[in-house]
């Protein structure tokens, strides 16, 4: 299958479709700012609050004559540039597939030679978000605004996250059992398939608080040490650390304690010293790192100490190397209410981060409305991932049955090549959802091959149901036609035979917002629609019943801005405790009780209204491997970006043989 990367087979249809569109786009520009002046979010409101009333209203009376005047005056261009649009579109290809052109910092490539299926398995890290970068005028009504800018934040945010160096952080302590998110942590190991092991000891080091645009006015990042040493990680690698922190029931140690624990652990090594000193970090917290650097974090101020002691392994070795190695802080705070694994037979770890996983490989983002802030999401995310498909969908009358204005809202990003790709738009949509051509994109990628050279390859399915309250019958049609459409392209791309397979899947992933929750009365056929009993899902038990660390994934618009939650440590924080999470996510819809009652949340199921989902199959997988969920992750790092969580998941394809 063709790839298309052009939205248009010729050059003169695409330089036609620009030029009609620059007829258009100052008409557009004008209705969105008009209405957008109208529509305040909270957080400017608060910004007003100490400016005199009539400022404000000053600024509109003077302001909305002008925008009226000018948009008056572009309709008749915007005419003449729709009669051009309209027909372009059923010319116009469904999705556009760039490359990052860079060789530089291309490796696709150099990933697919990592994985020959030689060893005991390899695992697969796959997000999804919903951004809401909709026109900023609509995204005002979500409480969100400065689309463009949100959009270049959410990716650097995001390339951030993902291209830090995998770790695992334990607290062992009497009130805690569970893994614990590792607020603004990057350890380096050693190198994947190295056999040396670091024995490193208690480090003391220091958090830094996160804070967004939307939360100061600070951009600054915090300072990398020695980025030019000769241990500097690229992305890409698969860097993977363990860190373990013994306490009391405070999460604290005493200086005394921790000169005993670290005596003990450097049996065979010195102890290693810390990077920075406090009063270091507290004097220059808004320095600044260069533009693209991969580990580079906003922050603001320093705050939270802790002791992390590092175990990467047994065994010695040259502490040059460790020096070289260890180049990142590593940091963890001792959370006062963190959620406890509740089911010891639990077979993955489940958290609260502040960070997108490490070594992120796919991600599929909904609600990528607008176009510009599309590109502007991409250049950020080719950064650190070298596919993305994007501009996925149907405009006009094309495709669909009724018109439509703006396209799927669907982006994917990968960091493996794309094999095939395929969209579908659903034909049911109702009221305003029926004004984007929501639909599924289907994607094919090759994650490596094995030693007799077949190819090893994996399905992502990326998908946005309909979003208006009470329409189950819809969404339920819907999720019909996503199996069907699933099933179909599983068929058309397969190049295989049982007898003689030149491919083996490695897994079947389905993700995104499909606006259902598990726990809502109002749900009950989209909770026991057989996509369930194909495709399973990490946080569920059954129909109507969520895992008790499961947590919602809609956020209450009004407190975005809120100081408890604008930052992703803030907004981690509060989200670990039940009380904040009644305070700040939106809860299941019952008959007797409604979602906007905040008092009456105590009475409701579940810990709020999760509707974006991550589901794998282990249907039609190579039948000697075996795929099991390692780790699921809520994630708070787009705090103040957007009015959802993105989820994270980490599979295990197990090939079942040794290592070599």
């Amino acid at each position: 299958m063709v790839l298309y990367t052009s939205p248009f087979p010729n050059s003169f249809l695409s330089v036609l479709h620009s030029f009609s569109w620059g007829l258009i786009f100052p008409c557009y520009w004008l209705a969105d700012r008009l209405v957008g002046s109208f529509v305040p979010t909270t957080y400017e409101k608060r910004q007003r609050a100490d400016d005199p009333c009539y400022f404000h209203a000053l600024c509109i009376i003077i302001t909305t004559p002008i925008y009226l005047a000018l948009l008056v005056a572009s309709l008749p261009f915007a005419l003449i540039g729709f009669l051009l649009w309209s027909p372009l579109q059923s010319a116009r290809r469904p999705y556009i597939y760039s490359r990052l052109k860079d060789k530089n910092h291309a490796n696709g490539a150099t990933l697919l030679t990592e994985w020959k299926a030689a060893g005991s398995g390899k695992s697969f890290c796959f997000g999804s978000a919903n951004v809401c970068l909709l026109p900023d005028s609509l995204a005002r009504f979500n409480n969100v605004f400065n689309t463009q800018a949100r959009a270049k934040e959410i990716g650097r945010r995001i390339r951030n996250g993902a291209s830090r160096p995998q770790i695992k952080i334990y607290i062992d302590s009497p009130t805690n059992t569970s893994i614990s998110a590792a607020s603004f942590s990057s350890l380096v190991s050693p190198q994947a398939g190295d056999n040396r092991a670091v024995n490193a000891g208690i480090k003391r080091t220091t958090s830094m608080e996160y804070k967004g645009d939307n939360c100061g006015s600070n951009n600054g990042e915090e300072n990398r040490e020695d980025k030019g040493g000769s241990g500097e990680p690229h992305e890409g690698e698969e860097n993977t650390c363990i860190v373990r922190i013994n306490g009391e029931e405070n999460g604290h140690m005493s200086d005394a304690e921790t000169d005993t624990v670290n005596g003990q652990a450097h049996a065979s090594g010195p102890a290693e010293p810390s990077p920075e000193g406090d009063a270091e970090v507290s004097k220059t917290p808004n320095h600044k790192q260069k533009e693209g650097d991969s580990g580079s974090l906003d922050s603001c101020s320093a705050s939270r100490e802790s002791l992390v002691k590092v175990r990467v392994g047994d065994g010695t070795v040259d502490q040059s190397t460790v020096n070289n190695k260890l180049l990142y802080k590593a940091s963890i705070m001792k959370k006062t209410s963190v959620r406890k694994k509740k089911h010891t037979d639990e077979t993955f770890d489940h958290e609260i981060s502040a960070f997108f996983p490490a070594n992120l490989d796919f991600l599929c983002l909904q609600e990528v409305f607008d176009k510009r802030a599309a590109e502007k999401l991409k250049e950020q995310l080719h950064h650190y991932f070298e596919y993305i498909v994007y501009d996925v969908g149907v405009y006009s009358c094309h495709g669909c049955c009724s018109f439509k204005f703006v396209n799927s809202g669907l982006l994917f990003a990968s960091r493996y090549p794309v094999m095939d790709a395929a969209y579908h738009c659903y034909p049911n949509g109702r009221g305003m959802d029926s004004l984007a051509s929501k639909g599924a994109l289907f994607l094919k990628v090759q994650v490596g091959s094995t030693p007799q050279d077949q190819r090893i390859v994996g399905y992502i399915s990326c998908t946005h149901l309909q979003a208006i309250a009470g329409d189950t019958t819809v969404r339920c049609e819907q999720l019909d036609m996503l199996q069907d459409w699933l099933s179909e392209f599983r068929k058309s791309t397969s190049s295989s035979s049982t007898a003689n397979p030149e491919e083996l899947v490695a897994f079947d992933v389905l993700c995104g917002d499909l606006n259902f929750d598990n726990c809502s009365s109002e749900d009950k056929l989209e909770q026991q629609h057989s996509l369930f009993t194909h495709y399973k899902d990490p946080c569920r038990v059954g129909p109507g019943e969520d895992k008790p660390w499961a947590i919602g994934t809609l956020l209450d618009p009004e407190g975005l801005y809120d100081e408890e939650v604008c930052t992703p440590d803030n907004l981690q924080k509060v989200l670990e405790s039940e009380e904040g999470r009644k305070g700040y996510l939106v809860y299941p819809t019952s008959k007797n009780h409604g979602s906007s009652q905040k008092g009456r949340k105590a009475s409701l199921k579940g810990n709020g209204r999760r509707i974006d989902y991550m589901l794998y199959t282990e249907e039609g997988l190579y039948l000697e491997w075996k795929v099991e969920v390692e780790e699921f992750s809520f994630i708070t790092q787009l705090a103040g970006l957007t009015d959802h969580l993105p989820v994270a998941m980490r599979l295990m394809v197990s090939t079942g043989e040794d290592d070599p």
